[in-house]
């Protein structure tokens, strides 16, 4: 009972409208908190990627951050690698666990954002602003055509939230 006075008060105070018989949302929170942005491509596994031509920006999405909790730990590779579509490029390490970050895309890699060496939050603060992770230059630009956008990586999400 006070788990569902709680959620019922939660939601109030976040204005998310609740099912009388569950005091339980009426939709997935993920469009409550996580931010899904137009424009950019996204991966099944939690990684977007910024097309600028010939060079793509990837990072991990606020969904994803936002499950992995606070970011203390990036493991980046070093310029110059080669980036393939599917496979980890690095890695994230948070409070709760140590994920593999895997490329959208393939591609050489041509920056890293040193910045997550000695500020990991950035990926918590903005995960599509100062937390980017890697630039590349694609070696294969229709691989982008095969990415979610914004509408089709929300529901994905909400499904997948759905199922666990």
């Amino acid at each position: 009972m006070a788990l569902r006075l709680w959620a019922s008060s939660a939601a109030n105070a976040l204005r998310v409208s609740t099912s009388a018989a569950t005091s339980r949302p009426a939709f997935s929170l993920l469009r409550s908190f996580s931010t899904v942005v137009e424009g950019l491509k996204y991966a099944t596994s939690h990684e977007w990627v910024k097309n600028e031509g010939s060079v793509a920006t990837i990072g991990i999405t606020d969904h994803a951050q936002d499950h992995l909790g606070e970011v203390v730990y990036v493991e980046l590779p070093d310029v110059g690698k080669t980036a393939t579509k599917g496979t980890g490029f690095g890695s994230v390490e948070s409070v709760k666990a140590t994920s593999d970050v895997n490329s959208p895309i393939s591609g050489e890699i041509i920056e890293i954002n040193s910045k997550l060496t000695e500020n990991p939050g950035l990926i918590n603060s903005g995960p599509y602003e100062d937390g980017w992770m890697i630039k590349v230059k694609p070696s294969n630009p229709s691989e982008l055509n095969t990415l979610m956008d914004g509408k089709e990586y929300t529901k994905f999400c909400e499904e997948e939230d759905a199922s666990h």
